[in-house]
């Protein structure tokens, strides 16, 4: 029986005859995927080997491995096993708090503009809801949660949080099983969570200053708390012992040092503010979110700052009408800077994981396009694995296939992770098969992306003419394989700069976007066309300007370099 196919019925069987919780965790479960490769990340790949899973752990792994007698024997031929990937900062499991609308202050968290998770009120708390560092989200999570949209991203673990006003709570690190959240946290404190937003509704604080005053005063108090406690302990009889403060309480281990604080911060200005303070009163600081953090890069090495970055990159999903008005240069610019950023930050030696800031759809597709954008593929593979475990306290249970750890996979279809048509087959929590769904044609403009794979005799340099609005333009498009992945450049007569958005299919098909400059300034132009006798043509659309079109020939000392290599 095929990989896909015994997978989908172990997942049927699972459904239907899986006990209560508290009788799976006593009902041992053993399978054997067998003739994968798998690619551990804490060590090299293999290319054809077995993993053991036993009770909910790996419990062994190697290409000698042989399967259990009572083992369910699954054949991965075809497949590629990598450790379960980790959504770094997330709402997923969070009930969603009714009522109590935001307030002023800094804005943004990477999760693709949904309104945010409130913090739900911390009972017999002194401070009012939204300034309760008390509140847990371990506490808040909501049983029987549909997680399938990230277990077809291949997301099996994520930090969970609140989201919105001043301390949004304390995270949770969870197992995506569904089900019983009591048994699913593999941390169930991770950090603290502050945000930049005012409470709202006429209260204090309502205003980014306020918003900061009142993280000020509070974490003066807990220091001040501190010494009481610490006074008091050393000579009871001394003085009356310290009134218990649960928000106080809570803020011992952060001014203490010992636990995290996650800023959600996206504009250079929020995570200065956000550096600053941590400054101020020695705090272990982290960034989540991370938009313009490559503008802070050298800050955030030098203070010792990880960033959970947000890959929920910024995307024009429609092609652009002739009719339509020009988009401003700022976001040309977000949209072009955005996959460069991981690769910005591992450059500057920023230690970092990534987060799908709520878009589950493209996630793997922006992984990609960041490695596209200069990070390099095994360094995203990290970032989304062992990287982002050891940022969340977790690597000695996850982020790597080894003996020992969390059976928590990721099966991939079609090759590797990064190959344009790879795609995540199903998943493992805490060692039981959960299939994804297969998914729906990639995005692009004007009728959706490629998939398949690459058409020979794309990559080298075409001189191709461009016939725009009546004027015939000269540029260069150079295409080169980079890590498995085709990437390219263009310059000429419209400007130089990177292709980006780039995909192809089989049959020749190929689409890409470029910043250009024309007579109204930077804009973003769409080429679609294909590959046919060796002459690449097609259309080309700039936002705000008539449709165009392109066509090119590869130069000889590239066709003559191929005829030799056949």
């Amino acid at each position: 029986m095929s990989f896909a196919s015994r997978t989908a019925v172990l997942v049927a069987a699972a459904a239907l005859t899986a006990p209560p919780v508290a009788a799976q965790r006593a009902t041992p479960s053993t399978y054997a995927i067998t003739n994968a490769r798998i690619v551990p990340v804490a060590g090299p790949a293999i290319e054809k080997g077995t993993i053991v899973i036993r009770n909910g752990l790996i419990a062994a792994v190697g290409a000698a491995v042989t399967a259990p007698a009572d083992a369910r024997v699954i054949d991965g031929t075809g497949h590629t096993v990598y450790p379960g990937l980790i959504d770094a900062y997330s709402t997923l499991g969070m009930r969603v708090a009714t009522g109590g609308g935001g307030g002023g202050g800094g804005g943004g968290g990477g999760f693709g503009g949904a309104a945010p998770v409130r913090p739900a009120g911390a009972p017999n708390s002194t401070m009012p809801v939204g300034l309760q560092p008390e509140v847990r989200a371990i506490d808040q999570l909501g049983d029987g949660t549909d997680f399938s949209a990230a277990w077809n991203a291949g997301i099996t673990t994520a930090l969970t949080a609140p989201q919105g006003r001043v301390y949004e709570g304390q995270s949770a690190l969870i197992s995506l099983a569904g089900g019983d959240f009591a048994s699913a946290a593999v941390r169930p404190t991770v950090a603290l969570h502050v945000g930049f937003q005012g409470i709202g509704g006429g209260q204090f604080p309502g205003s980014l200053m306020g918003v900061f005053a009142a993280l000020r005063q509070s974490l003066l108090d807990a220091q001040h708390y501190a010494l009481e406690k610490a006074a008091y302990e050393r000579n009871p009889r001394a003085a009356p012992r310290p009134a218990y403060d649960p928000s106080l309480e809570a803020l011992l281990p952060v001014v203490a040092g010992t636990m995290p604080v996650v800023f959600r911060a996206n504009s250079q200005r929020e995570i200065e503010r956000a550096l600053d303070l941590a400054k101020e009163f020695k705090l272990k600081a982290v960034i989540g979110g991370g938009t313009e953090a490559y503008l802070v890069a050298d800050r955030l090495k030098t203070e010792n700052v990880p960033v959970l970055l947000s890959i929920n990159f910024p995307r024009r999903t429609a092609a652009p009408a002739a009719d339509a008005d020009p988009e401003p240069t700022r976001v040309l610019r977000e949209r072009v800077q955005a996959p460069r950023t991981p690769g910005q930050l591992k450059a500057a030696g920023v230690r970092f994981a990534v987060q799908a800031g709520g878009n589950y759809t493209d996630f793997v597709a922006n992984l990609r396009r960041a490695v596209a954008g200069g990070l390099p593929a095994e360094d995203a593979l990290r970032a989304a694995t062992l990287g982002a475990a050891e940022l969340l306290g977790a690597s000695d249970r996850l982020g790597s296939i080894e003996v020992g750890k969390i059976a928590n996979l990721t099966v991939v279809r079609g090759g590797d992770l990064f190959a344009a048509d790879a795609r995540v087959s199903d998943v493992w929590v805490d060692g039981r098969p959960h299939a994804a769904a297969a998914p729906a044609a990639a995005r692009g403009p004007a009728g959706g992306g490629f998939g398949g794979q690459r058409p020979p005799g794309l990559e080298g340099t075409w001189q191709m003419q461009v016939a725009l609005e009546g004027q015939e333009r000269l540029v260069t498009l150079a295409l080169r394989d980079q890590d498995g992945q085709l990437r390219g450049t263009i310059e000429g007569d419209l400007g130089v700069n990177d292709v980006l958005n780039l995909e192809v299919a089989a049959d020749g098909a190929i689409a890409f976007s470029t910043i250009v400059t024309t007579k109204d300034g930077t804009e973003e132009a769409w080429f679609r066309g294909t590959l046919a006798n060796g002459v690449l043509s097609g259309t080309v659309a700039i936002t705000g300007h008539a449709s165009g079109r392109f066509a090119g020939l590869r130069q000889s000392t590239d066709r003559a370099r191929e005829r030799q290599e056949r």
